[in-house]
């Protein structure tokens, strides 16, 4: 079997719990400061490239 077919179910599978775990602990961040607010979502937005990249690389063969 190759490679990406395995990286699309993971990375979907990976992204899909990524999302509802930073949705779960979105709720409880709404009730700090704005800053403290303005620091989550901008690192729970963009920490998932550093997984998706690794994955990328992996299902093209690359390392």
């Amino acid at each position: 079997m190759s490679r990406t077919p395995i990286a699309v179910i993971g990375g979907l599978l990976g992204f899909f719990f990524y999302v509802a775990a930073v949705l779960a602990l979105g709720d409880s961040v709404l009730k700090l400061h704005w800053a403290l607010q303005a620091v989550y979502f901008v690192l729970a937005g963009s920490l998932w490239v550093f997984p998706v990249r690794w994955l990328m690389l992996w299902a093209a063969g690359r390392r």
